[in-house]
């Protein structure tokens, strides 16, 4: 393939001195090309909206959303998918990241890795891929043959496939059920794809993961119910979002998490419904783990 042709390897006509820039100037051009992210994002809604339903279907069904990618793409995916259980009391396994090369490859590049069609597929083989899970293929040029096997192994198998890439009519968007394609158009610095297509890449995992885990019940109003108390911050955060949803003073906060072994989220609903113990437990299962519902229902029966 001629590379020149891709989106992410055309020479940016707006740098082509940066070279002789003055500072400043070199961090001005970045950043204003930076700027064409989030509206090259906006027009790609539809399509994140759609992949978003389709991760919160696999997760009620007990399926995994699995990123897999090369380089920078690998690891954006492995830096989403290790943020979840921290953030949302998600299971390490529900939510996970592979990258070309191995554990290895996130801190060092690992020549070849992504070349390897064969590696991408057997990688899912060892996880142990189904028709349940959701396979969501990175890459900046939509060509890497790391990805491009994960993807038709998912396809093979039933998963759904999803392709998140910065280039026009790629391979992978060509063999994937689903696509996601910001065109952010070429780097300040040619081929640069940790730039802005990393930049994008970011920004559209936050969304698939964030909005799947507010679908799911894993947030009330905007407030991270499902938060793990596994450092001296998060068990600040978790008093304070028990005290901000429930208007509870510190003490009854510190209570009622101690009372519920540290679930944020049933310490919220013990506060507000007066429950006590496996009741709160009983009553959040009762309702796939939707604060809302849980507490709507309750005050719907007195």
């Amino acid at each position: 393939m001629n590379l020149t042709k891709l989106n992410t390897e055309q020479q940016n006509p707006k740098t082509l001195n940066i070279d002789l820039m003055e500072t400043e100037e070199i961090i001005s051009v970045i950043n204003q090309e930076d700027l064409l992210v989030p509206n090259a994002i906006a027009k790609e809604i539809p399509a994140i909206s759609t992949v978003v339903d389709r991760i919160v279907q696999a997760f009620k069904e007990g399926g995994r959303l699995i990123y897999t990618g090369a380089g920078t793409s690998g690891r954006l995916g492995i830096l989403d998918a290790s943020e979840c259980p921290p953030t949302y009391g998600t299971d390490p396994e529900m939510v996970i990241g592979i990258i070309a090369g191995g554990k290895e490859a996130t801190t060092e590049a690992i020549e070849g890795a992504e070349d390897d069609n064969e590696q991408g597929k057997q990688d899912l083989v060892d996880i142990g891929l189904t028709e349940k899970d959701v396979v969501v293929g990175i890459a900046a040029s939509g060509r890497t043959p790391y990805t491009i096997g994960a993807l038709q192994y998912a396809n093979e198998l039933g998963a759904a496939s999803v392709s998140v890439v910065c280039s026009k009519d790629s391979e992978m968007e060509k063999i994937s059920a689903y696509t996601i394609a910001p065109i952010v158009g070429p780097e300040v610095v040619t081929g640069s794809t940790r730039m802005k297509a990393g930049t994008a890449q970011k920004l559209v995992l936050n969304m698939l993961t964030t909005a799947s885990m507010i679908k799911i019940g894993k947030v009330y109003g905007n407030l991270m119910v499902d938060v793990q108390m596994t450092n001296e911050k998060l068990r600040k955060r978790a008093e304070n979002i028990v005290k901000t949803a429930t208007g509870a003073s510190d003490e009854e906060a510190g209570t009622a998490l101690a009372e519920q072994h540290n679930n944020t989220k049933a310490a919220i609903l013990q506060i507000m419904t007066g429950l006590k113990g496996n009741e709160v437990l009983q009553l959040l299962e009762k309702h796939a783990g939707h604060l809302r519902d849980a507490v709507s229902a309750f005050h719907s029966s007195k």
